[in-house]
């Protein structure tokens, strides 16, 4: 096969724009930090990095979910520490109002002061997170207790179903605390009737009946820590093993898709010499014309 002018020059800048192409993809690599810019450019590593991304953004919405169940075991811990403050501290004032020397003016402002840590785990029983009632189970919109009615006890319409966020593939854990443990209508009913004994009302218990039913209510609080605590430490442990995940995810994506930059430079410098030399033996494979010497 005779090999022509015209040959030469067309095989001569196909390679050159070949080169230029390699050239391009360099410098996208090394603007970019990454091996591809487009799905075609290596359809195994754009597959890889869609498995890839939705594991590290499984793992991130895990995370969120577990701010959340911080978000409720925290302020749950809350309440409960406040609310067995208060219990406490109506213990004292019936271990106080039992004392016969007071006088009804001063049994009269112990009920003042029972009455009014009432109406203080009443406000707790009803907290709000983020909108929604964390000691009533899964009915979150609805108040747990209600005090409407004067002269009578709270009334505790407790939802006792526990409320679970998946924390982990496969793996649920109870937000919440059991309200039946913690306000439940036995609590409300025992501090109404310590109020009236300490006013003196007719019909109202005795306050050694009534503080011996404060003691149970509050080992029920005691245990039902435990338990929250108990369920803290395992979140910990599991909120460890997913930052574990994420970092290992992190690093396989980046090891899929972000380029090498020492050798995508490396690279490109290599490409630049070819590319020169290439420009070089172009220039020699093109011939002089008769339109050369016209000029």
């Amino acid at each position: 096969m005779r090999v022509t002018q015209s040959m030469l020059s067309s095989n001569s800048l196909r390679q050159l724009s070949k080169s230029y192409d390699r050239l391009g993809v360099y410098q996208d690599q090394l603007s970019t930090g990454k091996k591809i810019t487009k799905p075609s450019d290596d359809p195994v590593v754009a597959m890889k990095g869609m498995t890839y991304r939705t594991n590290l953004r499984e793992v991130e919405q895990y995370k969120r979910n577990l701010s959340e169940v911080y978000l409720w075991m925290d302020n749950s811990e809350a309440g409960m520490e406040q609310a067995n403050t208060a219990i406490q501290r109506i213990r004292e004032l019936v271990v106080q109002g039992k004392n016969g020397t007071n006088s009804p003016e001063d049994q009269q402002a112990i009920a003042r002061e029972v009455e009014q840590l009432k109406k203080d785990l009443v406000a707790v029983a009803n907290t709000k997170v983020a909108g929604r009632y964390i000691y009533n189970g899964t009915d979150i919109s609805s108040p747990p207790v209600t005090d409407n009615v004067s002269g009578s006890a709270p009334v505790a319409t407790t939802n006792t179903d526990d409320y679970f966020v998946e924390i982990s593939r496969g793996i649920k854990l109870k937000a919440n605390v059991n309200p039946d443990n913690v306000f439940s209508q036995k609590l409300f009913d025992t501090v109404q009737g310590i109020q009236e004994s300490l006013d003196g009302e007719p019909g109202a218990g005795s306050l050694d009946t009534l503080l011996g039913d404060l003691d149970d209510i509050s080992e029920n609080f005691s245990a039902e820590r435990s338990e929250l605590g108990a369920r803290y430490n395992r979140l910990e442990m599991i909120e460890s093993r997913i930052d574990t995940q994420e970092v290992m995810s992190n690093r396989i994506l980046s090891d899929n898709e972000d380029a090498d930059i020492e050798r995508v430079i490396t690279d490109l410098k290599v490409q630049e010499s070819v590319h020169r030399a290439a420009l070089s033996v172009g220039a020699r494979i093109i011939q002089s014309t008769l339109m050369d010497f016209l000029r």
